[in-house]
């Protein structure tokens, strides 16, 4: 099936992420907000002081004012003004009853109570008015947000201490195969391999906003697959692995999915990895993705990152751009590309310097914030200059 009717049977099975937890918003950062923030009051209330100088009823006439007292920050001190009278007034103090406009501090001589005004403002000038900022009822902070500094600055603001957030998604990471050995372990043979799949899609999962969980490597063997994929779905939500769902006679990921569980994709017209599977487990889901890194790597983006996007409410991160030289599809597929993503002069463009053409091995084609180029299946050639579609990776 082509990779589009394959996301739409994904997403028909997706329920609603309705698990959420409350925490301090000293611990929110990257965390997807659970319920819209709305504004409950006017922000200023008042209108308030945007600099030091002196608040007076705005007159074009005035070149002289007098000082009649001073207003800090943080006083509610009620004074009334008119006239040629001013107040002194301090960055965040309250504008005085009668007053609209606010001349600076270096605009002005000062002797004694008598101001002189050297260099005149607009009306309202320095006034910040009431509700700037934001006005009551106005939605601050959308449901699914990723909270960055900016948005926990404003809760704070809000007097907002404790946030209502999505519960991550728990992600079990299994690799399969008997020719990888884990970190710190040694290799005996020529034959055999660290594994990288793992450790990588961990820690795309960690970005992608959920919590991984590495579980120990599984080697081709029919039962103990079969233990390995019922054991990790016991103690999470979405479950990945990684090899085992090719042609091979040592692939068992795929019969032990077809075996004890509903296969909701199998393959799909892309490279890399046009073998996957996904599985459901009652609720949980189950993502077979191929064992060579590269395709492992950009098949969790396509899928896995799809059904974390949906649960917690984050948007699919694609852009266009121009690209900098012709390329050649190599596959009747949709074709995802490892490419390099360059700004210049406010324009995207890719370029493929430094990609390796090769297997779906060469994980080293994803450094540097690697995007990747889509071609689709209708084209054979991208020709230098042409607009083309860019999905960015998690970095």
């Amino acid at each position: 099936m082509s990779y589009e009717d394959s996301l739409k049977i994904l997403k028909d099975t997706v329920e609603i992420w309705d698990k959420v937890e409350k925490i301090a918003i000293t611990d929110a950062l990257d965390r997807n907000i659970a319920h819209d923030v709305i504004a409950d009051r006017n922000y200023p209330a008042k209108p308030v002081s945007a600099m030091d100088g002196y608040a007076f009823a705005y007159d074009d006439s005035l070149s002289e004012l007098e000082l009649i007292t001073d207003l800090p920050a943080g006083s509610d001190k009620e004074i009334k003004i008119s006239g040629n009278k001013c107040v002194k007034t301090f960055t965040g103090s309250l504008m005085s009853e009668g007053s609209d406009t606010l001349v600076p501090v270096e605009n002005v001589e000062v002797n004694g109570s008598k101001i002189t005004i050297k260099k005149g403002v607009s009306k309202g000038f320095a006034v910040r008015a009431v509700g700037e900022s934001y006005k009551k009822g106005e939605i601050l902070i959308k449901k699914g947000t990723k909270l960055s500094y900016a948005e926990i600055a404003l809760l704070a603001e809000l007097g907002i201490f404790h946030v209502s957030v999505f519960i991550r998604p728990r992600v079990a990471i299994i690799a399969t195969g008997s020719e990888i050995k884990d970190l710190g372990e040694p290799l005996e043979n020529a034959a055999q391999i660290h594994s990288s799949n793992h450790i990588g899609i961990a820690m795309q999962i960690r970005k992608m906003g959920a919590e991984p969980i590495l579980c120990e490597i599984v080697k081709d063997e029919a039962t103990l697959v079969k233990k390995a994929i019922i054991n990790a779905l016991k103690s999470a939500d979405i479950l990945i692995t990684t090899g085992g769902v090719s042609m091979g006679d040592y692939d068992f990921v795929k019969d032990t999915l077809k075996e004890n569980f509903s296969v909701i994709i199998d393959k799909a017209a892309i490279k890399p990895g046009r073998h996957i599977k996904i599985a459901k487990s009652g609720e949980k889901y189950i993502f077979a993705l191929p064992g060579f890194p590269y395709s492992a790597m950009v098949m969790c983006v396509l899928y896995v990152r799809v059904l974390i996007n949906l649960w917690l409410g984050n948007d699919e991160p694609k852009i266009t751009a121009i690209i900098d030289e012709d390329y050649k599809k190599r596959s009747p597929f949709l074709e995802f590309t490892a490419v390099n993503l360059e700004n210049r002069e406010g324009k995207n463009f890719v370029n493929l310097n430094g990609k390796k053409l090769g297997s779906s091995a060469i994980v080293n084609n994803l450094t540097n914030k690697a995007a990747l180029l889509m071609i689709p299946m209708d084209k054979e050639i991208l020709k230098k200059g042409e607009i083309v579609e860019v999905l960015m990776m998690p970095c």
